[in-house]
């Protein structure tokens, strides 16, 4: 339940900005725990007390401000996807550049050591 409340209507309830972002955190949440968006926002508002179209649209502009919306959102999603799809690629290859480097280091070392004929 919010922590002040101006005397008069529900719809005259003022929230903290910490409230605000409790109850986004709490939507985004419940959004990947269930795999859907239906229901989330509906679900968190009653359960904290909240108005939903208050909570709907603190979603939408957490969701505009941090880039989750909106018309490049989609393509944001995706192009962060494939980093870090690359990301874990170059790790790999690293890895075993690394491991390339040290056996022809390994091999070129025994190379030296072997007697001549």
């Amino acid at each position: 339940m919010p922590k002040e409340t101006s005397p008069g209507k529900p719809t005259t309830r003022r929230y903290s900005d910490a409230e605000k972002a409790e109850a986004v955190r709490l939507v985004r949440q419940l959004r990947r725990e269930l795999g859907t968006d239906r229901g989330t926002v509906q679900r968190i508002a009653r359960q904290l007390g909240y108005g939903l179209e208050s909570v709907r649209t603190w979603v939408r502009e957490a969701d505009a401000v941090e880039g989750v919306a909106g018309s490049d959102a989609k393509r944001v999603r995706e192009l962060e996807a494939a980093n870090k799809e690359l990301t874990q690629r170059n790790r790999e290859l690293e890895r075993a550049n690394d491991v390339l480097r040290k056996a022809s280091a390994y091999f070129a070392q025994a190379e030296l050591d072997r007697p001549s004929k």
